[in-house]
């Protein structure tokens, strides 16, 4: 089958120039699902592959927005709806100045599979603006939102495509989209996931991405009879995701020794303990600060400036049993692998979208330690999200225990597809081929069901 895997490779990169990370998550993607291919040729036949790498849709529109001085700023807004085979469009909105078309299609792939393997009723979708929240006021950010809102509110619906928040989206910018879309709609639906409590929000939702990808992680080292009781563990970013992961380490009896933003990393040898982890959320989530202030809070931590001209990110230098990436995609590279492998790491459980390069992947792979890519280890957002969305529709609020009970046992059941399907094609422990497999059967399935739509 490498012949195929070239042959639609060539065909990809041909119809979409220049979207790199697009084309390293289908090439991701089609390496493994071509086991399935050559058993199942009625998938060939009906061109599955081709069509599930094509948008059923691709919005983009400009936003313009005034800021606090009265000056005019344009933006572009994008909502790629990827796929609707096993339920209605999910997937996050990104507010970054590094999002473009090429970037929104990977994350929108990727969510296809993701969403697949939670289980629950969502097909795949991602959207976002190259506008930067960093320095913004709230007013700003507001004026934005709404303006954003005036044309996204035409393509989604509780029952059509359902946005989250991602990076550069959080508890703020949800509740400014959202008021905008009740006002411009004139209804109150769960059109949106990530809100507030106290309007039609989940508990666990702030802490599911890092919770299920602690979750996912020992579920893997279940495997060897083993739990991440006083496993040490680095960790990267400082949002949300690495927040509720350390939370989650540190419940399960681990200690985390790093956080990072994009200026550089803190290492903490003694472990990021609950209250040094209240003091990052308040710096981080209130504040908006730099995670260079809890070098100077603390004893004992080294602060490491980020380095460009570097071949490797030194947060990856350390010794430790498991890494948990959770800043954005490509963030380990073939030297970080091999620097991880070096050190002891024989956990890696991806808390973002696509944080290692497909080099990086292969060490991994290679030397056969519990890699969990990020489409099953972080598909705990999107699962409470899902759950979210349940909630809404019944008009009901579940409490934290059952939120979390159902999020464990949905990470549970995502483990275990990617195990099974790993076994049943031939590569037992290989939860990169697991995930994608287990991903796309059930969408493929879906497909030839509702035929050439």
């Amino acid at each position: 089958m490498s012949s195929y895997v070239s042959e639609f490779m060539a065909w990809v990169k041909a119809k979409n120039p220049a979207e790199l990370e697009f084309h390293q998550a289908v090439h991701e993607v089609v390496e493994s699902v071509a086991l399935v291919l050559e058993r199942h040729p009625e998938y060939r036949k009906m061109k599955i592959m081709e069509r599930i790498t094509e948008p059923e849709r691709v919005i983009l529109f400009r936003v313009p927005w005034l800021d606090d001085r009265g000056e005019v700023h344009v933006n572009r807004g994008f909502r790629i709806e990827m796929n609707s085979a096993i339920g209605p469009y999910k997937g996050g909105l990104r507010f970054h100045p590094t999002v473009n078309l090429g970037i929104l299609k990977f994350l929108a792939f990727e969510q296809v599979f993701k969403n697949s393997l939670t289980t629950l009723p969502m097909g795949g979708g991602k959207g976002g603006s190259d506008f930067d929240p960093k320095g913004k006021s709230d007013h700003e950010v507001m004026k934005f939102c709404q303006s954003f809102m005036n044309e996204l509110f035409r393509h989604i619906g509780p029952d059509t495509d359902v946005p989250a928040g991602d990076i550069g989206v959080g508890g703020r910018e949800i509740g400014f989209l959202f008021g905008q879309y009740k006002k411009l709609r004139n209804e109150f639906t769960g059109v949106l996931t990530g809100k507030g409590l106290a309007w039609g929000g989940s508990l666990i939702r702030p802490e599911a991405t890092g919770y299920g990808a602690v979750y996912f992680a020992s579920e893997m080292l279940s495997t060897r009879k083993e739990t991440l009781e006083g496993k040490t563990c680095l960790v990267s970013g400082s949002g949300n995701v690495a927040q509720y992961t350390i939370e989650k380490v540190n419940q399960l009896g681990g200690k985390a020794v790093t956080l990072s933003d994009s200026n550089g990393y803190v290492y903490d040898p003694e472990g990021i303990d609950p209250k040094k982890l209240t003091f990052v959320m308040e710096l981080k989530n209130i504040r908006r600060g730099r995670i260079q202030e809890y070098a100077d809070k603390f004893q004992g931590v080294t602060y490491t400036r980020f380095d460009p001209k570097l071949d490797h990110n030194p947060l990856w230098d350390h010794q430790a049993d498991c890494a948990f990436p959770s800043a954005t995609q490509n963030e380990i590279n073939e030297k970080d692998a091999k620097n991880l492998v070096k050190n002891g790491v024989y956990v890696v459980s991806e808390g973002a979208n696509m944080p290692t390069t497909p080099e990086g992947v292969k060490v991994f792979v290679d030397a056969k330690i519990l890699y969990g890519p990020g489409k099953a280890a972080n598909a705990g957002g999107v699962s409470t999200s899902g759950l979210e969305m349940s909630q809404n529709s019944m008009r009901l609020g579940w409490s934290r225990e059952e939120v979390d009970r159902r999020l464990l046992d949905i990470m549970k059941r995502i483990h275990r597809t990617c195990a099974d399907a790993a076994a049943t094609y031939g590569t037992p422990g290989n939860y990169v081929n697991g995930a994608n497999i287990g991903g796309f059967v059930k969408v493929a399935d879906a497909m030839m069901d509702q035929g050439l739509v």
